[in-house]
């Protein structure tokens, strides 16, 4: 993405709460693989206090203030960075005192506790959890929150940026990184509930896997490209110092209702399946690598490489109800359940952008021909992809077993039935 691209001008909406922000925001997915050797992909849903409403899948961002409040500095115009190793399958060579090791974890969520411990701290893990999770996994993503004042990129996007001293919350940046910027904290709730039956893990070790093809969550990442609006995070970051994270409160930014944030949700625009249904291996060119040695790069990929102009259909995906609720009105850390209706829809702060809102459902067909054109790519091939058939005989619990372009079995196991998800089966 060129950096001198103005995105708060080009985008048209945000899937963020506050309509300033613009930026965005990415990690890999995870997958499930099934004992057939099959992967799908494990869905997102709502984190703790992220109501009202119901987020449909996404990820909870924050931006903290140093300790006592010092003073930080916004990210500027074309500021992008990334944490993590995509490579990465074990913690060799990571000093045990290096933030590095606390950057990217996992915690293992037990019905709806929330757990007490700082995130990345234990019984937080580098790697997946070993066991099942009741209520789902949580990846704790923090980005460094030093810069050295000039390089808005590096060659490596990580090189211009480093961690204060002490930690993640320390109160100096060394020397060669003196400027204090907001320190930004991802969190991704994985719903992995319809995934516990350990019957389908392997005999050793857990079944889920980064879509890049790591099988130990050692390789967990995430790339942040700043976009918002004017300075409208200055003005935040230097007023809004309560620490509660509660959005209503911080007065200088507009918020939205999650209809409105749900709305702005992108389609899949390459023409590849990706979820909602088992696929015979992950998408792109990403075979498993177990490590421990560093993964390596795929020569020759022919996985399909080009846009689509408009959406290209998947299965629809349900919004996920978590175990725990997303507002309440005894919780002065949680937002309340009447403070932003669920349907406001303010048209958000750039008066110079009409949103434009895909469809919920798309054409079933490929891209849909009344879905508006994007302004700087084109369509090479489109190909509508058609699900692997498992093995004949009798489909495996959470196999698919019927839809568009089909071939395979249709029994289900004893105490299973198919159900139909949009134009694609699934098992339940």
């Amino acid at each position: 993405m060129d950096p001198n691209l103005d995105v708060p001008k080009l985008a048209s909406c945000t899937t963020c709460r506050f309509v300033e922000d613009k930026s965005n925001y990415w990690t890999a997915v995870m997958y499930f693989k099934h004992p057939n050797g099959s992967y799908i992909r494990v869905p997102q849903m709502a984190n703790h206090n992220t109501g009202p409403g119901l987020q449909d899948g996404g990820m909870t961002i924050y931006y903290f203030q140093p300790p006592n409040n010092q003073k930080t500095v916004a990210f500027g115009k074309g500021f992008r960075m990334i944490v993590g190793n995509p490579m990465r399958r074990s913690a060799a060579g990571i000093p045990s005192n290096s933030p590095l090791m606390k950057a990217v974890t996992f915690r293992c969520f037990q019905g709806d506790n929330l757990g007490s411990s700082t995130p990345g701290d234990s019984p937080d893990t580098f790697g997946f959890p070993s066991g099942t999770c009741s209520g789902g996994i949580r990846s704790n993503i923090y980005f460094p929150a030093c810069w050295d004042g000039k390089n808005y990129d590096s060659e490596d996007h990580a090189s211009h940026v480093a961690y204060p001293n002490g930690g993640f919350f320390g109160t100096s940046c060394p020397a060669s990184h003196p400027t204090r910027l907001p320190l930004l904290f991802i969190e991704i709730v994985w719903d992995t509930r319809a995934f516990n039956d350990k019957s389908l893990w392997p005999s050793s070790g857990q079944p889920f896997v980064f879509s890049m093809g790591d099988p130990t969550g050692y390789g967990q990442h995430a790339d942040y490209l700043f976009a918002w609006e004017g300075d409208s995070l200055q003005r935040a970051m230097d007023t809004c110092t309560n620490g509660n994270g509660i959005p209503t409160d911080c007065k200088v930014l507009t918020v939205q209702g999650m209809d409105a944030m749900n709305k702005c949700r992108q389609r899949s625009r390459v023409p590849e399946l990706v979820e909602a249904s088992y696929l015979e291996r992950l998408p792109g060119c990403n075979p498993i690598q177990n490590g421990p040695a560093s993964a390596t790069m795929i020569d020759a990929c022919n996985a399909p490489s080009t846009l689509a102009n408009a959406p290209v259909q998947t299965a629809a995906v349900p919004i996920a109800t978590p175990p725990w609720e997303v507002c309440a009105n005894n919780n002065q850390l949680a937002p309340r359940c009447d403070s932003i209706p669920v349907t406001l829809t303010a048209p958000g702060s750039n008066p110079n952008v009409t949103p434009t809102l895909y469809p919920d459902n798309p054409a079933p067909s490929g891209p849909a021909t009344s879905a508006p054109s994007a302004p700087t790519t084109t369509v090479t091939t489109i190909v509508n992809p058609t699900p692997s058939a498992p093995a004949a005989g009798q489909v495996p619990k959470y196999g698919q077993c019927g839809g568009v372009g089909y071939t395979g079995s249709t029994a289900c196991i004893a105490g299973s039935t198919c159900q139909k998800l949009n134009d694609w089966y699934v098992q339940t």
